[in-house]
């Protein structure tokens, strides 16, 4: 996972601080900051980060890499 800016299918931006792995399960999860808001930070599985839905009708990633973090 390319830490930096990623967008979300529905529009916000969000910055991806780093990958960390779960002690009890060995699973991996995004660590992550909304772009607007309080900002604070969140984590959720790298498989449902990196996963394609279905959007009206089309295959979409749930999140893409926009950009670096400036």
């Amino acid at each position: 996972m390319k830490k930096g800016i990623y967008r979300h299918y529905k529009g916000n931006f969000y910055q991806v601080i780093d990958v960390a792995k779960d002690s009890e399960t060995e699973e991996d999860f995004v660590i992550y900051r909304p772009m607007y808001g309080e900002r604070a930070l969140w984590i959720r599985p790298l498989a449902m980060f990196s996963e394609i839905i279905e959007r009206d009708g089309a295959s979409v990633q749930r999140f893409s890499f926009h950009s670096e973090k400036k």
